[in-house]
Formats: C-alpha cells, sequence, structure tokens
C-alpha cells in the first residue's frame, strides 16, 4: 500500500505517509490516489491551494459552513509547519478539542482535516510552502473563523508573537464562533 493511514486523537482527523521511492535521481511519491482514501471517508477532492509563508506566519484556525464545509489534504511541501486541526462538531465527544502535527518536506506526512473541523497552521521553518487540497471550492459566505489563541480551545502553538492576518487576528472567539451542529 502507498499509504500509511494512522488515526489521531480527534476522531476522522488522519495523519497520512505515503511511500517514498528515492535514489540517487531524487524521490517520487503519490500524494493523493482516491482508491487508497476512499476506505477511510475521504471524498474527492475539487480544488488545490498553494501557501506561501514566512517564519513565524500563523494562518487559521479557518472554516467554512455547510453546505460548503470542507475537509482538507496538507501538505508542507518546502519547509516546516505545525499543521493543526480543531473539532467544532457541536455533537461531537472532542468538541473544541485539537489536535496538531509537524508536517515538512523531509517527513513528506500530509494530514487530513475533515468538515466540521477548524485549521490553522504556523511556520517554523526560515519560509515554507504549503499545498492542500479541499473536498468543496471556497465560498466566501460560508467561510469562518475561530481566534488561533482561544484559550478554551488552548492550542500549544511552538512560537511565540505569530505573524497574522488582520482578519486572523479579528476571528470570534469559540463561543461567539457560529458552528456546526
Amino acid at each position: 500500500m502507498p499509504f500509511a493511514f494512522t488515526p489521531l486523537s480527534l476522531p476522522d482527523l488522519l495523519l497520512i505517509e505515503p511511500k517514498l521511492y528515492a535514489d540517487a535521481r531524487g524521490f517520487f511519491l503519490e500524494s493523493y490516489k482516491a482508491s487508497a482514501f476512499a476506505p477511510y471517508g475521504i471524498p474527492p477532492f475539487v480544488q488545490a491551494n498553494h501557501s506561501h509563508s514566512v517564519y513565524g506566519v500563523l494562518r487559521g484556525l479557518h472554516y467554512q459552513l455547510p453546505p460548503f464545509a470542507q475537509g482538507k489534504l496538507v501538505m508542507a511541501v518546502r519547509g516546516v509547519i505545525f499543521d493543526v486541526g480543531v473539532d467544532l462538531r457541536r455533537s461531537s465527544p472532542t468538541f473544541g478539542r485539537w489536535a496538531g502535527v509537524i508536517l515538512s518536506e523531509e517527513n513528506h506526512r500530509l494530514l487530513y482535516i475533515p468538515p466540521g473541523f477548524a485549521h490553522g497552521f504556523c511556520v517554523l521553518s526560515d519560509e515554507a510552502d504549503v499545498i492542500y487540497q479541499v473536498t468543496a471550492e471556497y465560498a466566501p459566505q460560508a467561510d469562518r473563523g475561530v481566534r488561533w489563541d482561544d484559550p478554551t480551545i488552548g492550542v500549544e502553538w511552538p512560537i511565540e508573537a505569530p505573524l497574522l492576518s488582520p482578519k486572523d487576528a479579528a476571528q470570534p472567539l469559540l463561543e461567539e464562533a457560529e458552528l456546526f451542529a
């Protein structure tokens, strides 16, 4: 099998490790294969995004409301990031909890963040390029967020004084946010 799927501490949040084929020329890996991902409940992707950031940038915590909720498959193709998923499903026993992993160009890991979760990451290297595929197209009218430093969630970010966009700095706290059922 070209992938190893490891469930994290939150339901449906999956760490995915692709099989790497390396030699003197470099390497090859499959970063997505519909037939391998489908048994884990991961639907096909409809949009791919590329984010470039410098050290200390924190992006998130972002999500889209139904019917535009997105699952995301995230991979750092250059640099190192700390990637986080937060369960925002009010009906979930893990509502408000988070899990995070290091994704890097060296470890080639991917993180699948299902619909109903917020997503965010911070950059730990001088620069990072992050590619993420999503299961629903971007819909500005459904775009929402939760504050990165919400004490109720308590994400343990590995950087101090992150660089934030004005939008991310002004996101609401979890108790004020529009969430999932």
